[in-house]
């Protein structure tokens, strides 16, 4: 005769694709009200998001990623949301007439900044799930002269770009909310031309994290229980086909990660690095 009770109490585990659908949804709705936030003028400061303390102006939580004063100055005013670990840009190496894709591009921070380096050649395409988030990037074209930049709904896993197109691909602090990291990357080098590269921001892990913060789903969505280990980042990025890999490690984020999840000492278990490679030719 079968146990019937433990027949029926005993549960299945939680299929992969649904897990990953749930984090997607925490992570969608986090962003959308941190667009939200900034569109009726609040701080974009809030515990479902990695943007910082609430009494810190915005232009200083990009200052202390690594951009100018004139970056901050140069973009339309909500462009800069105060989102990100780094300055992507900064390790781009962007010429004239490229095609630069922002993969998480939010209210267009780093669009416009590539799209000035450009110079009115090349285009500039960002990709961003949070239709909030889109809305507020094509508003805020509407008030520069940039008619090389526009903004794509989209997960980044599923990029709406086509196939060999793009010759630089940033992004900033972004990739990490991904469940699938190398599904993310693949479709990175689906869409670079051969011999086109990545200059990305993002953070790693530097140790294993605990129980209460893996399982966080807020956690998650602040950029942090989604981080790779770095060995594992670097294994992701070659199985997906990416040659001359670089992941720098910054200790002095520590600082501003802190402020992301007071009191939970997360910046012992992760920190920003910059993160470059290839597509072969």
């Amino acid at each position: 005769m079968k146990n019937s009770s433990k027949e029926c109490c005993q549960q299945e585990p939680l299929d992969t694709s649904v897990l990953e659908d749930n984090i997607r949804q925490q992570v969608r709705e986090s962003y959308s009200k941190v667009a939200d936030a900034s569109n009726s003028s609040d701080s974009c400061g809030n515990s479902d998001s990695c943007c910082g303390v609430s009494d810190v102006p915005i232009g200083l939580f990009s200052t202390r990623f690594g951009y100018t004063d004139d970056d901050v100055s140069a973009v339309p005013e909500g462009a800069d949301m105060g989102l990100g670990c780094g300055n992507p840009r900064a390790i781009a190496s962007i010429q004239t007439g490229e095609t630069i894709l922002d993969l998480g591009s939010g209210g267009g921070f780093d669009c416009f900044l590539a799209a000035r380096e450009l110079n009115h050649t090349g285009n500039v395409i960002g990709v961003d799930m949070t239709p909030g988030m889109i809305s507020k990037a094509r508003a805020n074209t509407e008030k520069t002269d940039y008619r090389n930049v526009e903004f794509r709904l989209g997960e980044i896993e599923y990029l709406p770009v086509a196939d060999n197109s793009v010759d630089v691909i940033i992004s900033n602090c972004v990739i990490n909310l991904s469940p699938n990291k190398l599904k993310v990357f693949k479709e990175v080098i689906r869409v670079l031309k051969p011999g086109g590269r990545i200059a990305i921001s993002d953070v790693v892990a530097t140790a294993e994290f605990p129980e209460d913060i893996k399982n966080d789903l807020a956690l998650y969505s602040s950029c942090i229980s989604g981080a790779s280990m770095i060995d594992e980042l670097e294994s992701i990025l070659i199985n997906a086909g990416f040659q001359e890999i670089k992941i720098v490690p910054k200790d002095e984020s520590r600082e501003f990660i802190k402020d992301w999840a007071p009191g939970s000492a997360v910046e012992d278990f992760v920190v920003s690095a910059h993160i470059t490679g290839s597509k072969p030719v």
